[in-house]
């Protein structure tokens, strides 16, 4: 295991980056097909998916990962792979027990299941019903993706990438699949589709992940359910672990039920949340499952030093990469919105059908209002999940379970008490809130702790990076205001405008990066040819 943060994290994000401009296109298409605003297919369909999807990244991004990757190389280090690859099979048993039971549980009772999630829908009967057909259907995809996320576990603990990154890929092409089919069906038809389209995408990834497994060595054997001391030791770190990585997805969930109330909420929160998962699964989320096992593997060999070293590159580059993309959504989201889900999905859908976005200039409005509020917490919900393995590594989950506590908890009496004055962006708003309390806490103890420290490079470069996120603001802000010149230049496309805009303030921010020395290539050459360790 060659240790290399920087070439495993390029593996991990270019998969992203493919499987996120595939869910970019999806988003555009759902949207322009079922839209978005006080349609009830567009409200149910994403409440329903919450619930599943939250599962997918709490498994295979994250909350489960947290638990079991650091006692599963503890046995892969103090014993063999034999012990390992026992503790895997041990662990796998119980889940899959637990998730058959939860499977059967929310199949029969799945309309209190919708209570818990969108509760505001109880006053629409066919909204609430439309919900209840989709959680049903696509619940099974809940179980596939849980055994993904321990084989992904398994697999990350190798530093074997690849088939992990690349399984996302599959839910995209089978969501863009039914969205294609179906685009001149009814919506009701669609609907379902989209709904089933997801339910089999998770047992192609869980098929994808059981090949990968088995190229290793590790396709894991089925075994009756036993508390063993491993599984034993796995619930005490991932009970309080699943609270502390998925704090933001518990806020989430918190949220969609608060936002339920208003109608057409659901979705504008929705393709806000897509449209910023883009930076946030490219660095925030590869960043946290490669430094995971990094980090475990550091702190088992007693090596504190690089493991600091490893907190502070991940600053650094994690900040290189999304304080642009978040002042990019802040400065020009109503426009992003209009683009991808007006223009380009009307000239996308135009290719089959010839049918108009049905995605409304209130939808654009209210998405870009929801959109920007998010883009202030990006920061934040990329460095949760740098900071967050700091303590996994060490098997403490306690304290990151206290700051997911009192993060939730405050996430929940925000959005209750802002809800009746602002609206469904009170949601938005205390999901940040919520989530830079969380990581300010996270690196207070591990200051105190003496576990981090911010490092010369890191303060030096910081503040550049900074400068030259400020400069490609500058220039981005102007230039969207002149949008319609170019857009003229290029066909009458507004959608082209925006996207021109934005590579032309991707290569102001690099060359500012660049002249400010905030970035240095000779740093990223040498990591890329394994001279050293990132």
């Amino acid at each position: 295991m060659s240790g290399n943060l920087f070439k495993a994290l390029a593996t991990v994000s270019g998969m992203t980056m493919a499987s996120r401009v595939l869910g970019f296109a999806r988003q555009v298409l759902i949207a322009g097909v079922i839209g978005a605003g006080g349609n009830p297919v567009a409200d149910a369909f994403w409440a329903a998916f919450r619930l599943p999807n939250m599962f997918r990244r709490l498994f295979a991004e994250g909350a489960f990962q947290a638990a079991f990757v650091p006692l599963f190389q503890g046995k892969l280090i103090a014993e063999d792979k034999a012990a390992a690859k026992l503790f895997a099979e041990e662990v796998m048993a119980s889940l899959l027990f637990i998730l058959l039971a939860l499977t059967v549980l929310v199949e029969i009772a799945a309309p209190i299941f919708v209570h818990l999630i969108a509760s505001g829908f109880a006053g629409d009967r066919e909204k609430f019903d439309l919900t209840t057909l989709y959680l049903r259907i696509m619940f099974p995809y809940l179980a596939c993706m849980s055994v993904v996320g321990l084989l992904s576990g398994v697999l990350n603990s190798l530093d074997k990438f690849m088939a992990y990154a690349g399984a996302p890929l599959l839910l995209n092409f089978c969501q863009i699949g039914a969205i294609l089919i179906f685009a001149g069906s009814d919506i009701y038809v669609t609907g379902e589709a989209l709904a089933w389209a997801t339910a089999l995408s998770g047992f192609l990834q869980l098929w994808l992940l059981l090949w990968g497994a088995k190229r290793q060595g590790y396709l894991l054997k089925w075994r009756r359910p036993r508390l063993t001391p491993g599984v034993k030791r796995l619930l005490v770190l991932g009970a309080p672990g699943f609270l502390s990585a998925g704090a933001t997805q518990i806020n989430i969930i918190i949220g969609t039920n608060i936002a339920s109330q208003e109608p057409g909420a659901v979705s504008w929160l929705m393709n806000a949340d897509q449209l910023y998962q883009l930076p946030l699964a490219v660095v925030g989320t590869a960043l946290g499952v490669v430094l995971l096992p990094m980090l475990s593997r550091r702190v088992k060999e007693g090596d504190e030093k690089g493991a600091m070293h490893a907190i502070n590159r991940s600053l650094e580059l994690s900040a290189a990469l999304t304080l642009p993309a978040a002042a990019a959504f802040i400065v020009m989201a109503a426009p992003i919105c209009d683009a991808l889900f007006v223009g380009f999905a009307t000239d996308a859908l135009s290719l089959f059908g010839g049918r108009s976005s049905a995605f409304t200039q209130d939808d654009v409005r209210w998405t870009g209002w929801a959109l920007a509020i998010y883009a202030w917490g990006l920061p934040a919900f990329v460095w949760q999940r740098v900071f967050a393995p700091a303590f996994f590594a060490r098997e403490d989950t306690r304290a990151p379970m206290n700051y997911a506590l009192l993060s939730i908890g405050v996430n929940t009496a925000l959005a209750l008490l802002l809800f009746p004055i602002f609206g469904f962006l009170a949601v938005a708003f205390a999901t940040v809130f919520a989530a830079w309390l969380q990581v300010v806490q996270l690196a207070y103890n591990l200051w105190k702790r003496g576990q981090f420290r911010i490092d010369e490079r890191l303060a030096s470069r910081g503040p550049r990076i900074l400068i030259a996120t400020l400069a490609m603001s500058g220039l981005v802000w102007f230039a969207v205001r002149h949008k319609e010149v170019l857009a003229e230049a290029l066909f009458g496309r507004a959608w082209a405008a925006v996207f021109t805009i934005a590579v032309g303030g991707v290569a102001v921010y690099g060359a500012a990066l660049l002249a400010l020395g905030a970035v240095k290539l000779s740093d990223y050459k040498a990591y890329s040819r394994n001279r050293k360790t990132f």
